[in-house]
């Protein structure tokens, strides 16, 4: 399966998790801004959701593409923040929650790309590895 979704990449990340103590030991919590970015991305990937988990080992390819800046032209490669695997670890925690795959850790192969784009949006293409000749 492969897809495009135009969107606003979420630039917070999984690592931007908080912790607090309590009664001496850590409880960590996500901040209200990383609460809605995996809110919004649960909200476009559902659309995509499908009937089937993928069974067994899998390739994720994901392209970020972030909107165009002054300097920037379609295509070319992104290399300021967020870091492109802190990026995919919210998109496979989503992915996973939604059924995506079995479990993320079926994810055998992962190609993860940032880029400024005309369009910006989220291109994604899971495949089974298992399917292939």
């Amino acid at each position: 399966m492969q897809f495009f979704i135009p969107m606003k990449i979420p630039t917070v990340t999984h690592q931007e998790k908080q912790v607090h103590i309590v009664r001496g030991k850590p409880v960590f919590y996500e901040p209200t801004e990383l609460k809605q970015a995996r809110a919004n991305l649960t909200d476009y990937l559902a659309k995509y959701r499908p009937e089937h988990p993928l069974k067994g080992p899998c390739e994720l390819v994901v392209k970020f593409c972030f909107p165009l800046v002054p300097g920037k032209h379609d295509g070319q490669p992104k290399t300021t923040k967020p870091d492109c695997d802190n990026l995919v670890k919210l998109l496979q925690d989503v992915m996973n929650s939604l059924d995506f795959y079995e479990d993320d850790r079926f994810i055998v192969s992962l190609v993860a790309q940032k880029f400024w784009a005309e369009i910006p949006g989220l291109f994604i293409s899971l495949e089974s590895i298992e399917a292939r000749p």
